[in-house]
């Protein structure tokens, strides 16, 4: 679903994508992906986009769907379906595009929008990130950024099923 008329970042297709890339391509901007689930949003997300986004001048988002979610984080995942991780990231100030892939991995987007460079969290080397051979193949880069310790979705879902409510 493509939200027109965001105040910040909009919710794109793949074929509104691909168009809106070149547009800003003409423009000479430097074009930065990343991508993930980002089920449940949290300061290390924040933090996270923002470091990404310090690589050019617009951010695209890769967002994993419901199913290619569970089909990565199990049956139980996502918390947040996909149009609502949608909406509220694209309306993050570091994030201009947001786009949802099906597929388990964002390979085939990359091949389609080729942005400059290709960021991962810190719990990737450079050589594990999945469509580093596709970037480096047109001149790309790829890298990553430090992950805020203490900050994850999984810690945070520990804290609030394993923490006894405070009365």
């Amino acid at each position: 679903m493509f939200y027109r008329g965001c105040a910040l970042g909009a919710v794109y297709n793949k074929n509104e994508l691909v168009s809106q890339v070149n547009f800003w391509r003409k423009q000479g901007k430097m074009i930065v992906f990343t991508n993930g689930c980002f089920d449940i949003i949290h300061r290390g997300h924040i933090e996270y986009l923002k470091m990404a986004k310090a690589y050019g001048d617009v951010l695209i988002l890769g967002l994993n769907s419901d199913r290619s979610v569970r089909a990565l984080k199990g049956e139980n995942r996502p918390y947040n379906n996909e149009d609502d991780r949608a909406f509220i990231l694209s309306q993050l100030v570091s994030v201009d595009a947001v786009c949802i892939f099906d597929e388990d991995t964002p390979r085939k987007l990359l091949e389609d929008i080729k942005p400059d460079i290709l960021v991962k969290g810190g719990d990737y080397t450079v050589e594990e990130v999945v469509g580093r051979d596709i970037v480096e193949r047109y001149g790309g880069k790829v890298m990553t950024v430090p992950l805020i310790k203490g900050q994850s979705t999984t810690s945070l879902i520990y804290k609030i099923t394993e923490t006894e409510p405070k009365t």
